[in-house]
């Protein structure tokens, strides 16, 4: 791969950085449970300050997402990643010092605010590093590593979480995510890039209207670097493919929100699963997320495509979801989990696809618009799937199913997948048909 010397230090430092957040999901379950519902397995409080967190969380990062990417084409990605390292360093501390409910508390407001800029920041401007440093025709096996790298994380926080005590998981995670930051800091090299976004149109080779109407873009200073709604819109409709993306990412996300909101809740109140076992069901998962994208990605992207691989993780995902919201075993979720094979192809042949569809000054804000579609779908999720897991894992359910709420996640997958089947019939030069036609129009 090239610029392999600099993507090193790039993937150690989100390796890191993704180990302390994730070292401490299977853990947080019970934890919550304890400050608010104590001895309790079903707590439908619980279930709703996850939601909350998370709407709240997201609906935030719909604006700082498209203003990190803006400001990282502008002032430098390392500059940029600075940001989010240091901030998820916070909250980790508060509860490896103590896990009482005062404590719980604090670290329950400081995460719902820093989420707002650590939830997608570092991935964000990971991937504009990535474009920044790797050739078009190879950022399909760049994206792929990536998400293998974050994968890998994922394997060795939960892991980590499996062997750790409760206490010791949040006192080591602070530990890995202060690390995290100083070797950014110390080794990461910035990327070389020969304009100032925020002196640039937003898609300045896009068709002549996109062009006039985002020519208020122009000459902004750091106060109005966020993009405009405006902004976006020009490049949502700067083709034809980005704009399908934009949908798909948005159910992708409503799908993986969801299962964050609720899968852990049902686990705990249909098989009184307790830390080691969400951490043994996210292991399968991870592990089979690194293999499919450090092996698959990069050997099958460039034979089948990325649609082909992103509609193949959009399905596993409605599979995994109908599983397990029929399980009738406790091993179910355990067999379901090894989906994740396929599962997390989606992502990283999305992102892979957006990147392809603008121009090389404009990554940042392209990746930074769609994670704020994906934060806007983190508000909704919640909103949706919180209360729906909250009501049919109650005594009051309007009907027996316990997993009806899962169901409905699987569902958000399913229309993902139909969208992503469409994309093989829009042609690649999609965007230069727009623009050309837009040309003989005027």
């Amino acid at each position: 791969m090239e610029n392999w010397g600099s993507l090193s230090h790039l993937f150690v430092t989100v390796f890191l950085s993704n180990v302390a957040m994730l070292m401490v999901n299977p853990a947080i379950t019970d934890v919550t449970m304890a400050a608010v519902c104590p001895g309790k397995d079903e707590c439908s409080l619980a279930i709703y300050l996850t939601g909350f967190q998370q709407a709240i969380a997201g609906l935030g990062s719909v604006v700082m997402m498209p203003l990190i990417g803006n400001l990282s084409d502008a002032y430098g990605r390392k500059t940029l990643l600075t940001v989010p390292l240091v901030l998820s360093i916070i909250p980790l501390v508060i509860l490896a010092w103590k896990r009482t409910t005062a404590f719980f508390y604090a670290y329950y407001v400081l995460r719902t605010l820093t989420a707002m800029v650590t939830q997608g920041g570092v991935v964000c401007v990971a991937l504009g590093y990535l474009a920044d440093t790797v050739s078009e025709g190879k950022r399909v096996s760049a994206f792929g590593v990536l998400s293998g790298v974050v994968s890998a994380a994922y394997v060795c926080g939960t892991l980590a979480a499996r062997l750790l005590s409760t206490a010791q998981i949040f006192q080591v995670a602070a530990g890995v995510s202060i690390i995290a930051a100083v070797y950014m800091i110390v080794f990461l090299k910035d990327t070389t890039r020969h304009t100032d976004a925020l002196e640039q149109p937003i898609l300045n080779q896009g068709t002549e209207s996109n062009q006039d109407c985002c020519e208020s873009s122009k000459k902004v200073d750091f106060i109005k670097g966020i993009p405009s709604p405006k902004d976006i819109v020009c490049l949502l409709k700067s083709s034809i493919t980005f704009s399908l993306a934009a949908f798909i990412a948005f159910f992708n996300s409503l799908a993986e929100a969801g299962l964050e909101a609720c899968l852990q809740y049902f686990l705990k109140a249909r098989f009184h699963f307790m830390k080691d076992q969400f951490a043994d069901v996210l292991l399968i998962a991870y592990i089979g997320a690194t293999i499919s994208n450090v092996l698959f990605m990069p050997l099958l992207g460039p034979v089948i495509g990325e649609e082909v691989l992103l509609s193949l993780g959009l399905f596993a995902g409605f599979l995994n979801m109908f599983f397990d919201s029929i399980a009738w075993s406790a091993w179910v979720p355990y067999a379901s989990a090894a989906l994740g094979v396929f599962l997390f192809l989606a992502t990283p042949n999305l992102r892979s696809i957006i990147s392809k569809q603008v121009g090389d000054d404009e990554q940042g804000i392209a990746q930074g618009c769609i994670l704020g579609i994906t934060s806007f779908a983190n508000v909704i999720s919640p909103l949706i799937f919180s209360p729906l897991s909250a009501l049919f894992l109650s005594d009051s359910a309007p009907f027996h199913f316990p997993g009806f709420s899962i169901l409905c996640v699987g569902l958000a997958w399913l229309i993902g997948f139909l969208l992503s089947t469409t994309m093989k019939f829009i042609p690649h030069n999609s965007r230069e048909k727009v623009s050309n036609k837009d040309s003989t129009e005027a």
